[in-house]
């Protein structure tokens, strides 16, 4: 999905950001593997009239110094291993909440065992049957505040991305296009993002073969190699949100146009969902541990 933003009112909120097909990248011992992505000159926002902008405008030419990027999503593997490491609490676990699409709230309940039938009462002379939850550890982690995304990215050597890489990464060396592959959603009917289909919020077809979150390499990559890059989740930003941006940061016709490159969204920097995710850059490798 497109990228998040914090916007620097109270309460400060941050920016979030939601082809070649070949596997390739540099692997670190924390997270997943990095690519290196090229420096160059993009044009970065949009100015189409047609298009509802969230503050994509005006376009204008960046330029950026090379940089690397994960190849995917921060996988909930990947942030096991953090945890796991650390001791680390999430905000949401802290806060004890997290935002979640009702159409996404499930009856099922990850316990070891539950009665077969409850009625008005449990009893407990009931037999207890087996119940299976899979975590889905090759999905991107979820209910993640920018300030754990942050913790992360620290633990692991690495850093966010700059709202103008994300979108240069985004891009995939592709000039004034829609999306990483192009200017159509689904060019020859094929998916290449898991996005929501249907009525938003209350109804996903999952026409994509995903209802919820998709593996973090489950579709193809873009000319950078990276995964998922548009759709699944909503990646946090380094950056401020401000409505318009100008400078180089170094110096709606449909829900479905949230899932183009230009696409941009805010959020305070203790928020966490479960449509919100993240990424990881560097500037060079993480020394391997």
């Amino acid at each position: 999905m497109p990228r998040h933003l914090a916007h620097r009112t109270a309460p400060r909120t941050w920016v979030l950001l939601g082809g070649c097909w070949k596997k390739f990248g540099f692997e670190t011992i924390h997270g997943s593997q990095m690519v290196a992505i090229p420096g160059g000159v993009f044009t970065m926002g949009t100015d189409e009239p047609e298009i509802w902008q969230d503050g994509e405008g005006p376009a204008r030419r960046v330029r950026l110094n090379g940089f690397y990027m994960d190849q995917h999503e921060v996988s909930n593997e990947d942030f096991e291993r953090f945890v796991n490491a650390t001791g680390y609490l999430t905000e949401a676990e802290k806060f004890g909440d997290s935002f979640v699409f009702e159409g996404m709230l499930s009856e099922e309940l990850p316990h070891s065992a539950l009665w077969p039938a409850l009625q008005n009462f449990i009893n407990c002379a009931d037999d207890l049957v087996p119940f299976v939850f899979f975590p889905r550890m090759d999905h991107p982690v979820l209910h993640v505040s920018w300030n754990d995304a942050v913790a992360f990215c620290t633990w692991a050597g690495k850093r966010l991305p700059t709202e103008a890489e994300w979108e240069y990464s985004c891009r995939g060396g592709l000039e004034n296009r829609l999306f990483p592959w192009g200017n159509k959603l689904q060019p020859k009917g094929q998916h290449y993002a898991n996005i929501w289909q249907g009525v938003f919020p209350s109804n996903n077809t999952a026409e994509d073969g995903y209802k919820g979150t998709a593996p973090v390499t489950a579709f193809p990559p873009n000319g950078y190699g990276l995964y998922n890059i548009v759709g699944n989740v909503w990646e946090w930003t380094s950056d401020w949100w401000a409505a318009l941006v100008t400078i180089s940061p170094f110096s709606l016709q449909s829900y479905c146009y949230r899932y183009r490159c230009a696409a941009r969204s805010q959020n305070t920097p203790d928020s966490s969902a479960s449509n919100l995710g993240f990424r990881c850059a560097a500037d060079a490798l993480p020394e391997r541990q």
